[in-house]
């Protein structure tokens, strides 16, 4: 073989690796500043995931990858910001689900279709709730036996406490209502630090949280859990039953967080985007991050996240639309 074909070779196969290394080398060689938009206030649950998640991707975003909050209308106004952003990959969204499977539902009126206006991107945790009782409920209530005979011989008291008008916990407990059979009284907060807190102060007997949420508040001796609505027993609760343990095959209600792009971004940067996330969430100091507010890391493709989301909007639509209810503007 000549000097000159040799190199020819050599040239062509250069080329070869250097195309096929452009789309997992086109994110990391980005210069625009990448924005992970989180449609709530700074401090919270969602802030605190996604500031923890990005700390472990900027070698993916060498240009920056910025955590930005634009709260305001429930999580609407950032849901919207990112609807209408440029869908050159630059611009993300970080959300809890209920603004993506329940709003569409429980608005009149909403300025976003979550399955048209949204290409997902990453499925990126999931968490049960818990079903707790504190000083409101007399001692001896410890399973959830106890707890319908007690609902059913004081009605007048039966009520419990959900994180806010129109979340998951609200209509996690409707639905346990009617699967008890137990006329039950929902007392929305605005948030869960207050609704556990008159739990432990007695004001109310029972409260469906985020098990993380509940975990700390445990250590008081207040507050017991009765049971947890995952589709298996949670491992930060191992003791505690699920519902559908004991017999409400209907009670899985679980609450994730992911990852979303406006809808018309490239397919390629789409995916590309899912990987570096997946990748960062393999990693062991993000693993035990999560693990520390009771949630599990989840990786998965655009594809099957997409999925989720499609049944988890069926799954509620009945549910919401048989409550009655609609959210306050």
């Amino acid at each position: 073989m000549s000097v000159t074909t040799r190199r020819q070779l050599l040239a062509a196969s250069a080329a070869s690796l250097s195309i096929a290394a452009l789309p997992r080398l086109a994110l990391a060689q980005s210069t625009k500043l990448s924005r992970l938009i989180v449609p709530f206030p700074a401090g919270g649950g969602t802030d605190a995931v996604a500031r923890m998640t990005a700390d472990k991707l900027h070698s993916d975003f060498p240009a920056g990858l910025v955590v930005e909050n634009r709260a305001g209308a429930s999580g609407r106004i950032g849901v919207e910001y990112v609807k209408d952003a440029q869908p050159d990959g630059s611009t993300m969204l970080f959300t809890t689900d209920f603004v993506m499977t329940i709003f569409p539902y429980s608005f009149r009126k909403l300025n976003y279709n979550p399955l048209q206006d949204f290409a997902p991107v990453a499925l990126c945790s999931k968490t049960g709730y818990a079903l707790a009782v504190g000083p409101g409920m007399p001692a001896e209530v410890t399973n959830l036996q106890q707890l319908v005979a007690w609902c059913k011989a004081n009605p007048s008291r039966a009520s419990f406490a959900s994180t806010s008008a129109g979340a998951a916990s609200h209509f996690a407990g409707l639905m346990l209502s009617r699967a008890i059979g137990v006329d039950l009284l929902h007392v929305a907060y605005k948030g869960g630090a207050p609704a556990l807190q008159d739990l432990m102060g007695g004001q109310i007997p029972m409260s469906i949280n985020p098990i993380g949420e509940v975990l700390p508040q445990m250590a008081s001796g207040k507050v017991r859990v009765i049971a947890t609505t995952g589709a298996q027993r949670s491992r930060f609760l191992p003791n505690a039953p699920t519902l559908v343990e004991l017999g409400l095959q209907d009670m899985v209600v679980e609450s994730w967080l992911g990852l979303f792009m406006p809808a018309k971004t490239p397919a390629d940067v789409v995916t590309r985007t899912a990987a570096a996330f997946n990748a960062a969430l393999q990693r062991k100091d993000l693993h035990d991050g999560y693990a520390g507010i009771a949630m599990e890391t989840v990786q998965g493709t655009p594809a099957s996240f997409a999925a989720v989301i499609k049944a988890d909007m069926e799954r509620w639509e009945p549910i919401i639309k048989a409550s009655g209810f609609t959210a306050e503007e």
